[in-house]
C-alpha cells in the first residue's frame, strides 16, 4: 500500500464524511470536462509535496533568518523554490511566501504606496480583477481606484486611452494583467504610459504565467516594477502566490509579507512550488503549454465557425470569453445547463454587458486542464459540438443525459492519472 493510500485510509477511518466529500469530487474531476480557465491538475509529485509532513513546521521568516528552531530543511525547500522561480522568469527578486495571488498584490501595493494612493487597474467588469482596484475589494477600500478597460468596437485594450486616464488620475501604481482577457499584453507600452507620469508598475501575471514561463507569451518582468502571479493556474503547482520584483523593492516586499501580512509561512505548499517550478523548467512544460494555446484557438475557432461571438474575435492564450447573447441564453443558465451535461465554466461578464454579474451574458472557458490529461485540437472540435448541441437545447434533460455519458467517455480516453505522461 503506497503512502497516498495508506494515508486515504486512515481519513476514511477518522472522517468518513470528508473522505466521501473528497471521493466525490475526485469522481467529479475523472468524470467531467472541466473548462474553468483558472484551474488545472497538479501533478502527484505536487500533491505529495504539499501533502507532506512540513505542514507540521512553523518557519517565521527567511531562509537562514527564522525565528523557530529546526528550520535546515524547510530553508532548503524554500531556497529551492526561489532559485528555481528565478531562473524560470529571470526576476532580480523573489518571495515565494505569499499564502494567494492575492496577498500578493496587497504586498506589491504596501510595499511603495499609501493608504488613499491613486491606482490605475482594469475594469472588473470588461476582464480585471478584485485586486486591481475593486471596490469591494481592499485594493478599492485602501487605495483610490480608477480603471481602463476596452474599446467597444475592437473589444481589446486601447492603450491611447489608457494613457489619457493616466493623464487624468495620475497614478502611483499602473496595474496590468486580468482574469479574462485573451490577448497579448503590450508590457513596454503600459511601462512607458506609467513613466510618462510616475507610476510604478505592477503585472499580475496569474493566469499566462506558464505561458510566459514557456516563451509563449512576453515576458512582464522587464517592464515592471513588480510582477505577481499564482502558482497553480497554467503554472499547474499548488494553490499559492508569488511576488518578483527589483532589487531596490526587495527589502520592503519582504518586510510586508512577512511580518506586516503575514505569520508563518505554509512550508508544505512552499515545497509544492518548487516541485511545480522544477516540472516548469523541464522542455516538456513547453510542449504543455505549446498545446494548451493550440487547444485554446481551437475551440475558439471552433465556436466562431457554429455562430457564437468570440469576445475580441478569438485567444492568444489559454482562455477566451463566448459572449452568448445571440443565443438567447444568459451565462448563468448555459453555466447550469453545462454543468448538467459534464462540462464546467464560469459564467462571466463580456465588456459592456448589459445583465448583472450574478447572471452575465457570457461565459469564460479555457484550455489547461483538457491540455494536462492529454487531449489535442481533434478533440476540442468534439467538446465544441457537446457545447453547442447544449446550449441550443439548455432545457432539454435528455440532451444533457445524453451529452453527460460523451463527457463522460471522452474523459475516460484521457484519465487524469495518466496525464502527465501524455504531457511530458
Amino acid at each position: 500500500m503506497s503512502d497516498a493510500e495508506a494515508s486515504m485510509k486512515a481519513l476514511k477511518a477518522s472522517d468518513p464524511a470528508i473522505y466521501a466529500a473528497i471521493k466525490a469530487e475526485e469522481v467529479r474531476q475523472r468524470e467531467k470536462l472541466l473548462l474553468i480557465a483558472s484551474e488545472n491538475f497538479a501533478s502527484p509529485a505536487v500533491l505529495a509535496a504539499q501533502g507532506s509532513l512540513m505542514t507540521n513546521k512553523y518557519a517565521e521568516g527567511y531562509p537562514g533568518k527564522r525565528y523557530y528552531g529546526g528550520c535546515q530543511f524547510v530553508d532548503t525547500a524554500e531556497s529551492l523554490a526561489i532559485e528555481r522561480c528565478r531562473q524560470i522568469f529571470g526576476a532580480e527578486h523573489v518571495n515565494v511566501q505569499p499564502h494567494s495571488g492575492s496577498q500578493a498584490n496587497m504586498a506589491a501595493y504596501l510595499a511603495v504606496l499609501k493608504p488613499g494612493d491613486v491606482i490605475l487597474g482594469m475594469n472588473l467588469a470588461q476582464g480585471g480583477h478584485l485586486t486591481h482596484g475593486s471596490k469591494v475589494n481592499f485594493s478599492g477600500t485602501l487605495f483610490q481606484s480608477f480603471f481602463y478597460g476596452v474599446n467597444r468596437e475592437t473589444e481589446r485594450i486601447d492603450y491611447d486611452e489608457v494613457q489619457r486616464i493616466a493623464e487624468e488620475c495620475r497614478p502611483r501604481m499602473l496595474v496590468v494583467g486580468a482574469s479574462a482577457y485573451a490577448r497579448i499584453l503590450d508590457f513596454p507600452r503600459f511601462q512607458q504610459i506609467a513613466k510618462s507620469v510616475g507610476a510604478y508598475v505592477l503585472v499580475d501575471m496569474a493566469h499566462i504565467a506558464g505561458l510566459v514561463a514557456a516563451g509563449l507569451h512576453p515576458s512582464p518582468i522587464p517592464y515592471a516594477d513588480f510582477v505577481t502571479t499564482t502558482t497553480h493556474k497554467t503554472l499547474r503547482g499548488p494553490r499559492g502566490g508569488v511576488i518578483m520584483c527589483k532589487a531596490e523593492h526587495a527589502r520592503a516586499v519582504d518586510k510586508i509579507v512577512f511580518p506586516g501580512m503575514q505569520g508563518g509561512p505554509l512550508m508544505h505548499v512552499i515545497a509544492a512550488k518548487a516541485v511545480a517550478f522544477k516540472e516548469a523548467l523541464s522542455p516538456s512544460f513547453k510542449r504543455y503549454q505549446q498545446q494548451v494555446v493550440a487547444n485554446a484557438r481551437a475551440l475558439a475557432a471552433g465556436l466562431m465557425e457554429r455562430g457564437y461571438k468570440v469576445v475580441s474575435g478569438g485567444t492568444d492564450t489559454h482562455l477566451m470569453l463566448i459572449n452568448l447573447s445571440n443565443k438567447g441564453v444568459t451565462g448563468k443558465d448555459a453555466e447550469t445547463a453545462l454543468d448538467a451535461s459534464g462540462i464546467i465554466v464560469n459564467k462571466n461578464a463580456v465588456p459592456y454587458d448589459e445583465k448583472p454579474p450574478a447572471v452575465a451574458s457570457g461565459i469564460r472557458i479555457g484550455s489547461p486542464i483538457v491540455s494536462t490529461r492529454g487531449m489535442r485540437e481533434k478533440d476540442m472540435g468534439k467538446i465544441v459540438a457537446l457545447m453547442d448541441r447544449v446550449l441550443q437545447h439548455h432545457q432539454d434533460s435528455k440532451v444533457q443525459s445524453e451529452v453527460r455519458a460523451q463527457a463522460k467517455a471522452l474523459c475516460k480516453k484521457f484519465p487524469f492519472i495518466y496525464a502527465y505522461k501524455a504531457s511530458r
